[in-house]
C-alpha cells in the first residue's frame, strides 16, 4: 500500500465538492425553489440568506474532499475505478443524505416530498460526483 497522494485528494475533493454544489444549487433553487419558500413560510423563516449559502457551499466542499480521501483510503482494498467510487458514494450518501435527512422527515418540520426529493437527489449526485472526483485521483 502506497501513501496517499495528498494534492490528489485536494484536486478530486474539489472536483467532487463542485459536483455536488452544482448539484444542490440545480435541486435547491430550480427543482425545490417553490417547495422550499412555501415550507420555509410555514415554519415563520426566512430564505436561506448569504452566511447560510456560504456554510452550504463550504459543506459541499469538505462532503467532497472527504469523500475522495475515503475513496484513496479503500482503494487498495477495493481497487481503484468507478465501482470502488460508487461504493464510497453510497457511503457517504447514506451518513450524508439519508441519516442526516430523518430527523426533518420523520419530525414533520420538512414536508415528506421535499425530503424524499433530496434523498433521492443525493443518491444520485454523490456517487456521481465520487466518480468525477475518484478520476482524477492517482496514488503518488
Amino acid at each position: 500500500m502506497g501513501k496517499i497522494n495528498a494534492g490528489r485528494v485536494v484536486l478530486g475533493g474539489l472536483l467532487a465538492g463542485l459536483v455536488i454544489n452544482i448539484g444542490e444549487f440545480l435541486l435547491n433553487e430550480v427543482v425545490l425553489k417553490s417547495q422550499w419558500e412555501a415550507a420555509m413560510q410555514s415554519l415563520n423563516l426566512t430564505p436561506a440568506g448569504g452566511s447560510a449559502i456560504a456554510f452550504f457551499v463550504v459543506g459541499g466542499f469538505l462532503s467532497g474532499l472527504v469523500m475522495i480521501w475515503l475513496y484513496a483510503a479503500v482503494r487498495p482494498r477495493l481497487g481503484a475505478g468507478p465501482k470502488t467510487a460508487i461504493t464510497v458514494g453510497v457511503v457517504v450518501w447514506v451518513f450524508g443524505c439519508l441519516l442526516a435527512l430523518m430527523p426533518p422527515l420523520l419530525l414533520g418540520i420538512l414536508p415528506d416530498q421535499v425530503v424524499w426529493t433530496m434523498i433521492v437527489w443525493c443518491l444520485v449526485e454523490t456517487p456521481v460526483a465520487a466518480v468525477i472526483g475518484a478520476s482524477v485521483y492517482k496514488e503518488a
